[in-house]
């Protein structure tokens, strides 16, 4: 049984993995599962180059973005079980006890975060009476988002990014995923608001 299962290896799933992974160190989080289904092929970084986009160079791939995130996970956060290869198809059950179907498993989670893109081609059945058409996107472009507030579509279940009807920037869905993941810390911490930093302050 996972306490989190992130769908989306995108901007908005990857920050909030790592930030869910950079807990590990505390009491709270220590004993928590988390996993993350890092299928990217359709996310929108695959043809993204990034010269705005604060702390990164200038001439930056997003497809390097996607390769560097995992790597980074994986190098310090191992704790977080990558998922690769599997595409969701199905959610089924409530808070706290879902089951996530793939096109190649199942497993059992606490919560989940959805963190894939705005795409109208959105499939996943049991959060498909979520779907909204998009507030922040250009009507031609036939975006959708899940219904939320402040990221939250229903117990248990989370969105982040633009699935959560923000603009496609990838600051604001790193954002995005990092509040989701805050959200979290904070819940596994009894409600006393909770958020990490990493320092060189000794």
């Amino acid at each position: 049984m996972f306490d989190v299962l992130i769908i989306g290896g995108g901007v908005s799933g990857m920050s909030c993995a790592l930030v869910l992974g950079s807990a590990g160190n505390k009491a709270f989080a220590a004993d928590k599962k988390i996993g993350i289904f890092t299928h990217q092929k359709a996310s929108n970084l695959q043809d993204a180059l990034f010269n705005n986009a604060y702390g990164i160079p200038a001439g930056k791939l997003g497809s390097e973005i996607m390769s560097e995130s995992i790597e980074q996970l994986t190098t310090l956060y191992p704790q977080v079980e990558q998922i690769s290869n599997e595409k969701v198809l199905r959610v089924d059950g409530q808070y706290p006890n879902f089951t996530v179907i793939t096109n190649k498993d199942s497993y059992q989670t606490k919560m989940i975060v959805v963190a894939i893109n705005a795409s109208n081609t959105f499939a996943i059945e049991g959060l498909m009476q979520y779907v909204v058409p998009h507030k922040k996107a250009i009507v031609e472009k036939n975006r959708i988002q899940l219904q939320n507030e402040d990221h939250l579509v229903s117990s248990g279940i989370y969105v982040a990014g633009t699935l959560a009807g923000w603009r496609s920037q990838l600051s604001i869905a790193a954002g995005s995923g990092a509040s989701v993941a805050t959200d979290i810390l904070t819940l596994w911490n009894e409600g006393k608001h909770s958020q990490v930093h990493d320092s060189i302050r000794k």
